[in-house]
């Protein structure tokens, strides 16, 4: 297919430590074919200085293109996809947490399926592959597999990874999902949602993967965990 432009989600809540640093590795990455960078932050009404660190960047870097979008009141951060997707032109779409976690020198890996496999979804799962994983917790990772082991029961997938940030989408499928979930949630409902697209071609790479603590500013609870069990539940079971 012919890819123009990646549009590159980047929801953003009490980041302004880090999101600098990873619009920088975005803007460092150069692209196969020649595919242009459109970046889509979308800050969910962050309590911190994120706005500030945020207009800061796009003024001292103009030759990078951003958009950037405020919710006035803290929505989520399935909302805060849900208002990036919306707003995205080009023709894939990746997305892009506004931490450390994720590499976007793996964009390339993540196309390549479009193009030789003419794919419409490709996941980056962090448990495949010989790139490195910090190594954090072990609860996590069973919780992370057990999610992904129920979601793939009823889908009828094999994912190694249903939780992982980085999902990259043909942007008319991505668009034309009714997206309901604005917290966590939004991982098992996109999956459950394109499982059912007739036809569909999903892929997965192996991805590395740079966890943070919660010292260090990681979000995710027991709570969204138990939401993702219901979601899983919801969006394959019942209409």
């Amino acid at each position: 297919m012919q890819i123009n432009t990646l549009s590159i989600i980047v929801p953003a809540y009490n980041e302004e430590k880090t999101i600098h640093l990873i619009l920088n590795k975005i803007k460092e990455v150069t692209l196969i074919n020649n595919i242009k960078k459109e970046v889509v932050i979308v800050n969910d009404c962050s309590r911190d200085k994120t706005s500030e660190a945020i207009t800061t960047y796009i003024n001292n870097n103009p030759g990078l293109n951003i958009s950037y979008y405020e919710h006035e009141v803290n929505k989520g951060k399935g909302a805060a996809l849900h208002t990036g997707i919306a707003k995205a032109t080009g023709e894939i779409l990746v997305i892009q947490d506004a931490d450390l976690e994720y590499d976007p020198n793996e964009f390339n890996d993540l196309l390549k399926p479009f193009y030789v496999a003419d794919a419409d979804v490709v996941y980056g799962s962090r448990f495949i592959g010989g790139n490195p994983h910090r190594i954090l917790f072990f609860w996590h990772t069973i919780g992370n597999k057990l999610l992904t082991l129920l979601s793939n029961a009823l889908t009828n997938l094999n994912l190694t990874d249903m939780e992982t940030c980085y999902k990259m989408f043909k942007r008319e499928i991505i668009q034309g999902l009714d997206l309901k979930e604005k917290r966590f949630g939004f991982e098992p409902e996109v999956t459950a949602k394109i499982s059912k697209i007739k036809e569909i071609k999903i892929y997965e790479i192996g991805i590395s993967y740079y966890g943070r603590t919660y010292a260090e500013g990681k979000k995710i609870s027991w709570k969204d965990g138990f939401r993702a069990l219901w979601c899983i539940a919801k969006y394959n079971l019942f209409k």
